[in-house]
């Protein structure tokens, strides 16, 4: 299933590079963007928690045809991870990492020039530049803390080591443009991402199965119209 959306994605924007080449006249714009995410892991097997919000900032190239359609090429940098869950207690955990993104989207849009809806999707590629961990508890020796919730609940997640800090996976989202001035314009997004790619060590000895990273983020944007 994750090779089945790569290989999707990555078809939807080589057509359209295709399309781009063959058929209209393009135009180009760049731009830069920022925003607030929500992220949590998707950890197999399952930990209690709760979505950690962070920040996004980053730049944009856009190439758009005359006709609907085009392709974004991203470098953002985003703060994902995940906040542990311990109800009817005073503990506090948070794991944060942050990452270069290079999301390459095909660009959907519909309406006239001074008000646009837009749809954009397609895979990211990612590599985790800094990491840092919160919590009001000692979290290497939680086993000796007195009254730490420990029955029916996974805490290796706590202590372990990155494995992999490349990371990929898809993002879709929604949007409008509107027209500000003569090649000015302002665009605002919601946006998911789903990774494809395990933070943690995944072999049949290792705590989890599976532990990628998912993340939901609202931006603003600038674009100016170069071409």
């Amino acid at each position: 299933m994750r090779r089945l959306f790569i290989i999707l994605a990555l078809m939807a924007c080589l057509c359209g590079a295709l399309s781009a080449q063959t058929h209209y006249e393009g135009a180009i714009s760049v731009g830069g963007k920022a925003g607030v995410t929500l992220s949590r892991m998707q950890f197999s097997p399952s930990v209690p928690q709760r979505f950690l919000p962070g920040m996004m900032v980053g730049g944009t190239f856009r190439y758009i045809e005359e006709r609907h359609f085009g392709l974004i090429l991203e470098l953002n940098m985003e703060q994902r991870g995940w906040k542990e869950m311990y109800e009817g207690t005073d503990f506090r955990y948070q794991r944060r990492f942050t990452y270069l993104q290079l999301p390459m989207l095909t660009h959907i849009f519909f309406g006239k020039q001074r008000f646009k809806g837009f749809f954009n999707a397609g895979p990211e590629l990612g590599y985790m530049i800094a990491r840092s961990t919160s919590s009001n508890f000692d979290y290497r020796n939680f086993a000796d803390i007195e009254n730490f919730p420990t029955t029916n609940r996974h805490n290796e997640q706590l202590n372990l080591e990155i494995h992999s800090r490349f990371d990929y996976g898809i993002s879709a989202g929604l949007g409008m443009e509107v027209g500000v001035a003569q090649r000015h314009s302002l665009t605002i997004e919601g946006r998911f991402y789903y990774g494809l790619r395990d933070v943690f060590s995944n072999h049949k000895k290792d705590a989890f199965a599976g532990s990628s990273g998912m993340s939901i983020m609202v931006t603003m944007g600038y674009n100016y119209q170069i071409k």
